[in-house]
């Protein structure tokens, strides 16, 4: 199989990043293929142009999302990694999808409504906030990340969500022992979705 890794953190020696890189080695090490999309590094345009939307005349793409869907045309696994800003994705990570994923790519136009293009493709996240476990979920706020994100993604481009997890209470000097947990939590995500079944 082969990954698509998509980071949303500004900050090269973030958590984040490094959970990037952890999924990337635990993926490489059951023999699949990952691509690291680091989305600041690329210096990517979230910025959704008007030529872009689909309209009366067909969609418009600029050169950088022709050839990043070029580069995402035969991934099988989309992973994100991104921290919670405002209990939602950075807006780097929600342009690249209004760009990336639309039109074109994540669905057709079609009679009776538009036709996912990535069904049998899968979706897996890994996220961080500040606040504890417990404050995300009982505030509802993974609820609707993954209601509001997660599958309507999903649903519009025939995706299969097949894990979401969760970093709460996440400060900035994070002990070796936590940052440890967390890879390890990651690298076992990996092995239990992508790993060869034993007899």
């Amino acid at each position: 199989m082969k990954h698509a890794v998509i980071l949303a953190h500004p900050s090269h020696k973030s958590l984040n990043a490094a959970i990037a890189q952890t999924y990337r080695a635990a993926a490489e090490e059951l023999g699949h293929r990952v691509d690291v999309r680091d989305l600041y590094a690329i210096r990517f345009d979230p910025c959704l142009k008007a030529a872009e939307i689909p309209g009366p005349k067909a969609p418009v793409f600029r050169a950088d999302v022709l050839r990043e869907r070029a580069r995402l045309a035969d991934i099988d696994v989309f992973a994100f990694v991104y921290p919670l800003w405002f209990n939602a994705p950075p807006a780097i990570l929600k342009g690249y999808v209004d760009r990336i994923f639309g039109m074109g790519f994540g669905f057709e136009p079609g009679l009776g409504g538009n036709q996912p293009s990535l069904t049998g493709r899968k979706l897996i996240s890994f996220t961080t906030s500040g606040a504890p476990d417990r404050w995300v979920r009982d505030t509802g706020a993974m609820t609707a990340l993954s209601q509001l994100f997660d599958n309507h993604l999903a649903g519009t481009c025939g995706l299969t969500v097949i894990d979401h997890i969760h970093f709460g209470g996440i400060v900035s000097d994070i002990t070796e022992e936590s940052a440890a947990d967390v890879f390890a939590k990651v690298r076992a995500a990996a092995a239990r979705h992508f790993g060869v079944p034993t007899a």
